[in-house]
């Protein structure tokens, strides 16, 4: 909500049972590159070693960063590199699973898409100092 403000991030995992997994959070001063991030990474964490994943992001932030800027981020030692925590977090989660990334157009109708942004706002809303405060 601006940036920096109030920001949320939202993974929706679909289980090979079929269980759905929302999972949602937010900070009350962020980016929202660094949430983008954070929903990356909190999906792959939450998921057990070694599993298969598809992980689809409407953030070309998130996918050109993990599949093609961060082999020279680390060749060049992360020098000024944006977020470094955070990529250097979701580097080490997604070494933990066989990962294929995708993208989807945000807000083009797409449906898990479009529930995983209205949990992101949602959480973003929370993160808000209440009025008067």
């Amino acid at each position: 909500l601006g940036t920096p403000g109030p920001g949320g991030w939202a993974a929706l995992i679909v289980h090979p049972d079929g269980r759905e997994e929302e999972l949602a959070g937010g900070e009350p001063q962020t980016t929202n590159n660094r949430m983008e991030l954070q929903g990356a990474i909190s999906a792959l964490e939450a998921l057990p070693p070694g599993s298969r994943v598809e992980l689809t992001s409407d953030s070309k932030y998130v996918l050109d960063g993990i599949t093609q800027w961060i082999a020279g981020w680390k060749r060049r030692g992360w020098k000024d590199v944006k977020n470094r925590d955070l990529w250097e977090r979701l580097d080490a989660a997604r070494a933990r699973h066989r990962v294929e990334w995708r993208w989807v157009r945000g807000h083009t109708g797409d449906a898990m898409n479009e529930r995983a942004d209205k949990l992101a706002v949602a959480a973003a809303e929370r993160q808000k100092k209440p009025a008067g405060r």
